[in-house]
């Protein structure tokens, strides 16, 4: 389904749901991170892309002129109503309507009140599967609120009000390339993303032979002693042992010096993540390039890195990655990698766009193989980023 099609879908939805017609819409889409994993925190580099999957709100003022928002979803998670004629809190943690009334809550602290109106989500983008489908709930929400109070916010700012959401209503420490991208992404173009700046650079995929097939493993393994909070703990360990405030700044050979300095799992996350940084850099120069081995290499690389030295992957992403090694250049497949923070969620793999139904077919039929468990695939282009939509 398209974006337009998505679009007059959720409208007709909206319409059945409310009774009457909606007045605006809006979309943003989800993402897939090429390369660059758990690299934002430690201040480095990272590569994302927004997927052609997007998150589409439907909306219409409220019909009494009351200040008050109700948001419905199609996905049947039932509807909130918000007086925001009150002071305007988080729900329960869990809860899916925390992200958008995160983002509302934002725009009423800068003085922007939206007033009352009626919303219905819906959305492309899979869930739980690590392609970031709360940015994209945000960055929907927040592009929803610009149309109706006609204040356009700045692009940063924009993202950073829909992190501000997710880290103190959804109460998830996130990074900042999730909402960049999904309010940034350009049609054909990665972005580079520099998580200490801020600064994003488009980064042209012009070769239109390629894509990107997402493979979702559809496992999610639930690991105890807060796993995320412990890697960025030893990170910044790292860091303090080399004397600097983030591991950005590291080298290889300041870290090889201070070796024994460190704990070993300290050393190795260090590793991993001075070694992606550069491996980060270096594909973004390999995609502009239409240098498809390098790009592919780089990316087994990186999951090599994040199996072996972060630790963070798992069995079934493991045999993604391995099918399409077996499957190889000659059969369509240049690279492929773990995405998003690991222990399950989805793998991306660089492919030709002519081999994508039997590549998908055989890594089907092996996975399922090996792990009894179906995944979902689909293949995307870099995708435009957050956007207004004609009713």
């Amino acid at each position: 389904m398209t974006l337009n099609e998505l679009a007059r879908d959720t409208a007709e939805q909206f319409n059945k749901t409310f009774g009457r017609p909606a007045r605006w819409l809006a979309a943003a889409p989800g993402r897939v991170n090429v390369i660059g994993e758990h690299i934002d925190y430690n201040d480095g580099f990272v590569l994302p892309m927004a997927i052609d999957r997007y998150t589409v709100i439907a909306a219409a003022p409220t019909v009494d002129k009351a200040k008050r928002v109700q948001l419905r979803s199609t996905a049947g998670n039932g509807a909130i109503s918000l007086d925001l004629s009150q002071p305007v809190k988080p729900a329960a943690k869990g809860t899916w309507s925390n992200y958008p009334v995160g983002v509302i809550a934002g725009f009423l602290a800068r003085g922007v009140n939206p007033g009352g109106f009626d919303a219905l989500i819906h959305s492309t983008v899979p869930l739980g599967g690590g392609l970031s489908s709360s940015a994209a709930l945000e960055v929907a929400t927040a592009t929803l609120l610009e149309v109706i109070t006609r204040s356009k916010l700045d692009p940063v700012d924009k993202a950073l009000l829909c992190q501000k959401a997710e880290h103190e209503y959804a109460g998830m420490p996130c990074g900042i390339m999730d909402q960049f991208i999904s309010v940034m992404a350009k049609e054909n173009n990665l972005l580079l993303l520099d998580c200490r700046s801020r600064h994003a650079e488009l980064v042209p995929m012009t070769d239109a032979s390629m894509a990107f097939l997402i493979v979702n493993t559809n496992v999610k393994h639930e690991l105890t002693g807060g796993e995320y909070a412990k890697r960025r703990a030893q990170c910044e360990q790292g860091a303090k042992i080399l004397g600097l405030t983030s591991l950005r700044d590291a080298t290889a050979d300041m870290l090889e010096r201070a070796h024994g300095k460190m704990e070993e799992v300290v050393f190795r996350r260090a590793r991993h993540v001075i070694s992606e940084i550069e491996r980060t850099t270096h594909a973004a120069v390999g995609v502009r390039a239409s240098n498809w081995p390098t790009v592919g290499q780089l990316m087994y690389a990186s999951h090599t890195s994040l199996r072996d030295d972060y630790e963070v992957s798992c069995p079934e992403l493991d045999a993604v990655v391995e099918i399409t090694e077996a499957i190889g250049p000659k059969g369509g497949v240049s690279g492929c990698r773990m995405t998003g923070g690991g222990f399950g969620g989805c793998a991306v793999a660089l492919v030709r766009a002519d081999a994508v139904t039997s590549i998908s077919e055989r890594i089907a039929s092996e996975y399922e193989g090996r792990t009894r468990i179906k995944p979902t695939l689909f293949v995307s282009r870099p995708a435009a980023g957050a956007t207004v939509l004609k009713v």
